[in-house]
C-alpha cells in the first residue's frame, strides 16, 4: 500500500511537471510565432568585378536578411529604404534593386541588388571610383526592424577595381606588389592577375580534376585566388605549373598577342617567368 501511494504521488508530480513544461513550450511558441522582427545578418557587404571577365556586365548581390520569429504559410515582403546621405550610387545607372521577400516556411531572405558594370567609372591608369549603397530596413505590415540599430542598416560597397590580392608575408605585407616581383608570375600587374584567375578556373573542367580543384579553391582563399598563403602555390605547384603557368607563359611570350595586350595596358611589363626553368 505504501508503494502504491508513493507511485501515485510520483505520477501526479510528473504529470504536473509535463503540463507546466507543455504550457511553457506553448507560450514560447506563441510568442515566437507572433514576433515579426527583421534584421540584416552579414556585417560586411562588398563586391568588385575585379578579375571577372569583361563580358560579364552585371552581378546579382543578395543582401541577406533574417526573421526573428516563426515561420509563415504566406510569402511576406520586407520593407526598406535607401539612405541618400550615405549613398553615392545612382539607381538605374549603377544598380537596380528589387522586391525583397521572405518566402513561405522560411525565416531567411534577401534584398536583390543588381550591380551594373558598364556605368562604373575608373580605370587602371586613372584609378577606380568606389560606390556605396546604404539600405535601411523599415517597418511594414509584416515586419518591424529589430535587435540593435546596427542590425537595421547595411552599406554595400562595390566597384570595378582590380586590387592587389591579399597574399601576405609574416609581417602582414602584401608579397606580390609593385617593386616586388613574384617568383612564378613576375612583376605585379592587374592583367597578369586577370589571366591567372582565368586559367586557374579552367582546371575545374579538366577530366578527373574537379575534386582537386575544389581543394585548391579552399586552400587559395577562393576561385579568384584571393588569399594564397604566403603567395606560394605549394603544395599544388605541379598542377599550377602544368595547367596555369605554362599556358600563361605561352600567352604572354607570344608576339602575336603583344599588340592587343598593349592596347589594353600600355605599361604591361612582359616579364612573365619561364616555368620550365
Amino acid at each position: 500500500m505504501k508503494n502504491l501511494f508513493y507511485n501515485i504521488i510520483v505520477s501526479v508530480s510528473l504529470l504536473g511537471v509535463l503540463a507546466f513544461s507543455s504550457c511553457e513550450d506553448n507560450e514560447y511558441l506563441k510568442f515566437d510565432m507572433s514576433h515579426s522582427g527583421i534584421y540584416f545578418t552579414k556585417d560586411t557587404l562588398k563586391y568588385s568585378f575585379s578579375v571577372t571577365p569583361l563580358e560579364v556586365k552585371s552581378y546579382l548581390f543578395k543582401v541577406p536578411v533574417k526573421v526573428l520569429g516563426g515561420l509563415s504559410n504566406d510569402e511576406r515582403e520586407v520593407a526598406y529604404r535607401i539612405n541618400p546621405d550615405s549613398t553615392n550610387a545612382v539607381e538605374g545607372v549603377h544598380y537596380t534593386i528589387g522586391k525583397a521577400v521572405i518566402y513561405s516556411d522560411s525565416i531567411e531572405g534577401y534584398i536583390p541588388v543588381t550591380i551594373l558594370r558598364d556605368s562604373l567609372k575608373g580605370s587602371y591608369a586613372d584609378g577606380y571610383e568606389r560606390y556605396r549603397l546604404c539600405i535601411e530596413l523599415v517597418k511594414n505590415n509584416h515586419f518591424t526592424p529589430t535587435l540593435d540599430s546596427l542590425s537595421q542598416v547595411r552599406v554595400l560597397n562595390f566597384d570595378n577595381a582590380i586590387d592587389i590580392p591579399e597574399w601576405f608575408d609574416y609581417k602582414n605585407d602584401k608579397i606580390w606588389r609593385p617593386g616586388n616581383p613574384h617568383d612564378n608570375l613576375g612583376s605585379w600587374h592587374p592583367y597578369t592577375y586577370i589571366k591567372l584567375v582565368e586559367e586557374f578556373k579552367k582546371i575545374k573542367y579538366v577530366p578527373n580534376m574537379e575534386e582537386t580543384y575544389e581543394k585548391m579553391v579552399a586552400y587559395y582563399g577562393g576561385e579568384n585566388l584571393e588569399r594564397v598563403p604566403y603567395a606560394s602555390f605549394y603544395p599544388y605547384l605541379p598542377i599550377m605549373r602544368k595547367y596555369v603557368l605554362v599556358p600563361l607563359y605561352e600567352y604572354f611570350s607570344n608576339e602575336a598577342n603583344k599588340e592587343e595586350i598593349l592596347e589594353m595596358y600600355p605599361d604591361y611589363p612582359f616579364d612573365f617567368p619561364n616555368p620550365y626553368n
